[in-house]
């Protein structure tokens, strides 16, 4: 039996053992898609949408359907600690209700600090409930980073005061699977940028347990998605990078698949922001993108129902899926070359010249686009 084959057979006993749990929602996905205005059409070519999205072979589609479909059987608790909720807002921001965003509204979501009707006490009571019934069996999600300096004392949640540290220890020790979702629970974020009096850390550097970084300033809806499905379809972890992100939502980078890349490579840069170039949508090399350097999907998954991205919008990548970005990136308006680590911008700024010139700026981006890919293992 060949990798996907036993994959597929995997995910059909996951299901199975799914549908033998008790239904969560008192209406099925089928018949919420229906209220919305979602056709059945809609929904599957929706599932092939995801397959591909999780580089999985197209009759994994109908996994995929019905993973979505029993995904209330599967509690989720998410965390909000040391963050500014964008990354639940890039799940739930859309101008009509897709299916993704109604599939996280479908899924048994048992404790989320912006969406939960509860405060207080009770919240406080509906968090120990979930952990201690589901103990063992529920995803949780994180999102922000953990304060860890004054043991901790940054952060104090709820009407018992503890704080992150503490909540994000108990929290993981009942998870089946843990996601960070966004770059402050993965690596920190801007709450870690030198010089971090908080002492604030992505999840992975608090707890002992496999973690699943989805990077990004916010991680687009579908990679959050996608996790969640491929965890509710399998029961396990997707491969992953050395940086413990998918590698189907980063293994690539930005700049691959740009729709700006063919100004790059025939040397055709914006020089300041507004000029002929810019209008022209040419290459933001020049005015900072860190496209070169940063691994993520947003090039083909965008933002807001795939409307857009920030750099077909004009701006350059600020390369916030990638850790330490935040001082390891800056100046977000200049290119990386200004930094000793980096020796690409005097060769960039040749580019167009000759054709050589593109040549070396391609081997240099890829170079230095291998300091943060690294070898990528299979886990």
């Amino acid at each position: 039996m060949d990798t996907h084959a036993a994959l597929y057979e995997l995910g059909k006993k996951r299901l199975e053992s799914l549908r033998q749990l008790p239904a969560r929602q008192s209406v099925s996905l089928r018949e919420k898609l229906e209220q919305s205005g979602i056709t059945r059409r809609d929904f599957m070519k929706w599932s092939a949408a995801m397959t591909a999205m999780l580089a999985l072979p197209l009759p994994f589609s109908n996994l995929v359907a019905e993973a979505a479909e029993l995904a209330d059987r599967v509690p989720l608790i998410w965390l909000n600690l040391a963050e500014c909720t964008g990354c639940s807002e890039s799940l739930l921001r859309a101008t009509t209700p897709d299916v993704s965003t109604l599939i996280f509204d479908y899924v048994s979501l048992e404790y989320q600090e912006v969406l939960m009707a509860a405060a207080g006490m009770q919240a406080e009571q509906n968090l120990e409930h979930a952990m201690k019934q589901y103990h063992g069996r529920y995803l949780l999600a994180v999102e922000g980073a953990v304060p860890t300096a004054n043991n901790g004392s940054f952060l104090t949640i709820g009407p018992h005061a503890k704080t992150g540290m503490q909540l994000i220890k108990e929290a993981a020790a009942g998870a089946a699977a843990i996601i960070s979702v966004g770059t402050c629970s993965s690596f920190g974020g801007v709450q870690a940028a030198a010089p971090n009096p908080t002492g604030a850390k992505g999840v992975q550097a608090v707890i002992d347990q496999p973690v699943i970084n989805l990077g990004g300033c916010p991680p687009s809806e579908t990679n959050i998605t996608g996790t969640l499905m491929y965890y509710i379809m399998f029961g396990k972890l997707p491969a992953l990078d050395m940086f413990n992100r998918p590698k189907w939502a980063y293994g690539a980078r930005v700049h691959d698949n740009c729709e700006r890349r063919g100004h790059f490579d025939a040397g055709e840069f914006v020089e300041v922001f507004g000029d002929q170039a810019a209008k022209d949508g040419y290459c933001l090399y020049k005015v900072g993108c860190k496209g070169p350097y940063t691994y993520n999907n947003c090039p083909t998954e965008r933002f807001n129902s795939h409307t857009s991205w920030p750099v077909l919008a004009g701006h350059g990548c600020i390369g916030c899926s990638e850790p330490d970005f935040w001082d390891t990136m800056a100046d977000f308006e200049k290119p990386l070359g200004r930094q000793l680590l980096h020796g690409l911008d005097a060769t960039a700024d040749t580019v167009g010249a000759v054709i050589l010139g593109v040549t070396a700026v391609g081997i240099g981006a890829h170079a230095i686009g291998s300091i943060f890919a690294g070898t990528y293992e299979e886990k």
